[in-house]
């Protein structure tokens, strides 16, 4: 039986979120979990990073049991977070992006979970969006479920990066994560998945900002993203299906969202499945003239 609280590890990669980094350590301060080590790497940020991060590196050293910050020059988040990984000593792994922040309760709640649930091998939850003046945006729950490979596979899962916590033997045991992948997450999750389950929990336990530099906002990295994801399981039975799933999902955001490319995805949808094609222009479009009809009234009254 273990006497002593196992060692989590958060890691938090920094790269130029001297706006936003120390909100982002003074969350895991604020902890109510007490056996944590913190470790932060600035990945070559051009701007005041790493000043900021030096003044906090007092109340870090009284706060947790060990913290390590260093900072050299770009390598890529992937690069850093396995940097992070060989550097770390904790049970459990916790990345957190440097303009996120978590809530008090995150480690604890998910350590006991973790702990009495030796078959799942890393545990999410919900996130609360802000902007970047941090103003709440509307929180995206989903229903308690375990997640296996064929689900993540086909992008029909919500795992938010800023609420995990994972197995650090089992990162370690998939490989740890892959330089050459920008959309590191789902490449994690979906190497984990194919030698266990993933787990969400309906419980509130990060806070995700989204601004003008998010990586979710690079719409063309995001849909390329998907496909070398994708291409690193070609060994995968669910491979051709899930990659016709994400070239449709790719094709469907830049029409929706993209007025230069709208023609060109369109016929790219079309010669796919050219009845979900046609589908997508009767319905969403009367929408989104609804939504702009509405708009304007809106404004019109004011």
């Amino acid at each position: 039986m273990k006497t002593r609280l196992p060692l989590v590890s958060v890691f938090i990669p920094c790269y130029n979120h001297d706006e936003f980094v120390q909100e982002s350590i003074q969350s895991v301060i604020d902890q109510t979990y007490d056996n944590i080590e913190l470790i932060i790497i600035d990945d070559g940020s051009k701007d005041d990073s790493v000043a900021k991060i030096k003044a906090m590196s007092a109340a870090c050293k009284q706060r947790f049991v060990r913290f390590e910050f260093r900072y050299r020059e770009n390598k890529g988040l992937s690069s850093t977070l396995n940097e992070a990984l060989a550097w770390c000593t904790g049970e459990y792994f916790a990345p957190l992006a440097s303009d996120d922040m978590i809530l008090q309760d995150k480690t604890s709640t998910q350590v006991a979970f973790l702990e009495a649930n030796t078959d799942i091998l890393a545990v999410c939850g919900a996130a609360i969006l802000i902007d970047k003046n941090k103003e709440p945006l509307p929180v995206k729950e989903k229903p308690e479920r375990t997640y296996d490979f064929e689900s993540i596979i086909m992008h029909k899962f919500y795992l938010p990066a800023a609420t995990q916590m994972i197995r650090s033997e089992a990162v370690r045991q998939v490989g740890g994560f892959n330089p050459s992948i920008v959309l590191e997450d789902w490449y994690m999750w979906l190497k984990l998945s194919e030698i266990g389950h993933i787990h969400y929990l309906p419980q509130v336990f990060a806070v995700y900002r989204q601004h003008d530099h998010n990586f979710s906002k690079n719409s063309e990295k995001m849909w390329q993203g998907r496909i070398e994801v994708l291409n690193c399981f070609k060994h995968s039975k669910y491979y051709t299906k899930a990659i016709r799933r994400v070239e449709w999902l790719n094709a469907r955001a830049a029409y929706k969202n993209s007025e230069a490319q709208k023609t060109k995805m369109f016929w790219r949808l079309f010669k796919k499945r050219p009845l979900r094609a046609a589908n997508m222009i009767i319905i969403e479009q009367p929408l989104k003239n609804v939504s702009q009809k509405l708009k304007a009234k809106r404004f019109n009254q004011s």
